[in-house]
């Protein structure tokens, strides 16, 4: 196994524990957090918080390299800050979905052989739209 599958399969691990641990599996925690005018918990508001204090510095340090620290891979990060009605409508539906359903794709991912019935169902869902989103190229 090469360094980049080692680098991923402990990335991935780390990222799931975190996952488990956060409570971002529970549908009914994720929905709390959504449900502002009702009975709202505001712990995964800590969970966003940490992510983004552990990944803004990596993002720094990201746009100053070229390369990659553990593949030597090349780093591609989006050159433009520009907000379409692409992302938009994107995000719109995102959130409708998270919110119905209480999942994002990390956390469906997570949970699939939990057994939860909606999971499935939701990572149906998720396939037939990745696969019915048209593709741009740069």
């Amino acid at each position: 196994m090469g360094m980049t599958a080692i680098t991923a399969f402990l990335s991935g691990l780390l990222f799931g524990i975190g996952l488990l641990l956060s409570g971002m599996t529970n549908p009914s925690k994720v929905q709390a957090f959504l449900d502002l005018g009702g009975d709202w918990d505001p712990s995964l508001a800590l969970v966003m918080v940490g992510a983004i204090a552990m990944a803004a510095p990596a993002f720094v340090l990201a746009r100053k390299r070229a390369r990659c620290w553990f593949t030597g891979g090349a780093i591609e990060l989006p050159q433009s800050t520009r907000v379409s009605v692409r992302l938009l409508s994107g995000s719109v539906i995102f959130g409708i979905g998270w919110g119905l359903a209480g999942f994002c794709p990390g956390p469906a991912l997570t949970m699939l052989l939990s057994g939860e019935g909606q999971v499935g169902l939701f990572i149906g869902a998720m396939v037939v739209g990745m696969v019915l989103t048209p593709q741009r190229t740069p």
